[in-house]
């Protein structure tokens, strides 16, 4: 695996790099200190993931995410960033963002975080739910009625997809969890997505948290 880290300062990548170490051992770790030095890695190297902060010197991050999108829409990418604001965590996870890790993430979290990723989940922090409650700037779904799950037509199965979807869990994670065949799954996020009227997982995710809905554990089958 390859691995390239687009930030500015040294330490933060020499940091980084250690980390990484310890979760893949053996990958190649490349590294760009901003994003004209980024393209150009990319543009010469097959790379598998890219954690990229959103402060880099020549252009903002979420400027070259949307770029690295058009340019490489089979690229993971995670955001790494000292910015807490909801409307950066938002607008990098619209934008296919596989995850958001502030830099004031304790080690344990940045590293759960990262195996997270690496096993097919989309990391959310819990930042992003507690901003997206609290905002009075963005326009949320608790201005509304709250909806019930049954009422948008989501069964019981349904939600225990939803509720390891909220954990970050993968779809072949969630055929293990729940003994499910995965086009069963597959069936299942779906109809979670047109039930919830959002196109992706993370949408989901953000979707359910904002109309206030809790979830039983899971039990597994």
């Amino acid at each position: 695996m390859k691995i390239l880290i687009v930030d500015d300062h040294v330490l933060i990548r020499e940091a980084l790099r250690g980390v990484l170490k310890g979760i893949q051992r053996g990958a190649t770790i490349l590294e760009a200190p901003d994003g004209h030095s980024a393209m150009e890695t990319l543009d010469q190297d097959k790379v598998d993931l890219v954690l990229l902060d959103l402060n880099l010197p020549d252009r903002h991050g979420l400027t070259l995410l949307t770029e690295l999108r058009k340019r490489y829409p089979a690229l993971g990418i995670v955001v790494l960033s000292a910015l807490q604001d909801h409307a950066n965590i938002r607008k990098a996870l619209d934008l296919g963002a596989l995850g958001y890790i502030p830099k004031s993430a304790p080690r344990e979290v940045m590293l759960n975080a990262l195996r997270l990723v690496f096993a097919g989940g989309i990391y959310i922090p819990p930042e992003a739910l507690a901003l997206n409650h609290n905002s009075h700037s963005t326009p949320s779904r608790n201005d509304h009625p709250i909806v019930s799950p049954s009422a948008l037509g989501l069964s019981d199965r349904q939600l225990e997809v939803l509720a390891l979807l909220m954990q970050g869990k993968s779809n072949k994670s969630i055929c293990r969890t729940l003994n499910l065949m995965e086009p069963t799954v597959k069936h299942h996020v779906a109809s979670i997505l047109r039930a919830l009227k959002v196109t992706n997982r993370t949408e989901a995710v953000v979707a359910a948290n904002e109309l206030g809905w809790t979830f039983p554990p899971v039990q597994r089958a």
